[in-house]
């Protein structure tokens, strides 16, 4: 089994994203960038690098279905494509998909207490869908199954930064191919993003994603190969620096909640006073998830008022 790692420039401040291939039965290729023009060279040039060229490709496999992973599935002509169900709303686009999108984000928008004059988000919190491919996935992947043509690697359900997360586990070399579930230098953002089922509410993504990230410190890890930068090789050692980071964060939050009632909205100002107006999205998602693991925790309640809005408030 070779692996082969190819960095793609992308638009967005996270910089390079990393894609795999795969030589086994099959060649694959983890993670396609997003649609530029120079993410396609940069895609190309790391296929002939190998020794191959896109139609050489016989899968794409996706971590997760985020623009900058999700770019060039359609890229590949002789390829099947695999994912976990939740990228297939995001590949397909269609009009249902997007207007029970947008009903979710008003919603969340409202009970978080948001000014109406900012409900124009809802728009924003669409990924740069001209960067996204345009294809369905021919089949789902998840818990429980090995990438085709590569029976060595383990599907492994990680969600918390994505609805749709997976990484790969090879338990005979130690390795694992872990889309943005883990990244060396940043802690990964858990959005809020729709359920594929209605019926299942808002997922809590802070709290998947601290219990995907402990799920991997049970495991004899000698490296993570990541989505974005310089692979990881002191798996337990960052993850514990995370867990207990992500505990911090939210022992502030409890503190600037204090003795009165706040908001989901008036706590994100607070908490990123120089960033939420810029990134109303990803600071709310933040809030959200420190809301969400206090509530867990036992150390606040919420109490939902007349006009739709949750309040929060100490124990």
């Amino acid at each position: 089994m070779t692996l082969h790692k190819i960095i793609i420039p992308t638009p967005f401040a996270v910089g390079d994203v990393n894609s795999y291939l795969i030589q086994g039965d099959m060649l694959t290729l983890i993670d396609a960038g997003p649609k530029t023009p120079e993410a396609w060279l940069a895609l190309k040039a790391g296929l002939k690098e190998f020794g191959a060229e896109p139609k050489d490709v016989d899968q794409v496999v996706l971590t997760h279905h985020h623009p900058d992973h999700s770019g060039w599935v359609d890229g590949f002509e002789n390829a099947k494509l695999y994912g976990h169900p939740y990228n297939d709303p995001w590949l397909r686009r269609d009009q249902d998909f997007f207007d029970y999108h947008d009903a979710f984000y008003l919603e969340r928008l409202k009970e978080e207490g948001v000014p109406g004059d900012l409900h124009f988000w809802v728009k924003k919190m669409k990924r740069p869908l001209n960067l996204m491919g345009n294809r369905p996935l021919d089949m789902f992947i998840n818990e429980g199954d090995t990438l085709p043509g590569h029976t060595e690697w383990q599907v492994l359900e990680t969600l918390g930064h994505a609805q749709s997360h997976l990484s790969f586990w090879n338990a005979q070399t130690r390795e694992m191919i872990g889309g943005d579930h883990v990244i060396a230098t940043v802690s990964s953002n858990p959005l809020i993003e729709p359920p594929l089922d209605p019926a299942l509410g808002r997922p809590k993504s802070l709290l998947q994603y601290n219990a995907s990230l402990r799920r991997l410190l049970k495991m004899p890890i000698d490296v993570i190969y990541s989505g974005h930068g310089e692979e990881v090789r002191n798996v337990n050692e960052l993850i514990t620096s995370r867990l207990t980071k992500q505990h911090q964060r939210a022992m502030k939050t409890l503190g600037i909640i204090g003795k009165g009632q706040c908001t989901v909205y008036e706590l994100t100002k607070e908490l990123f006073a120089h960033a939420y107006e810029k990134e109303l999205g990803l600071t709310l998602s933040e809030t959200i998830g420190q809301i969400d693991y206090l509530l867990e925790d036992g150390s606040i309640v919420e109490q939902l008022s007349k006009d739709g809005i949750f309040y929060y408030s100490k124990v």
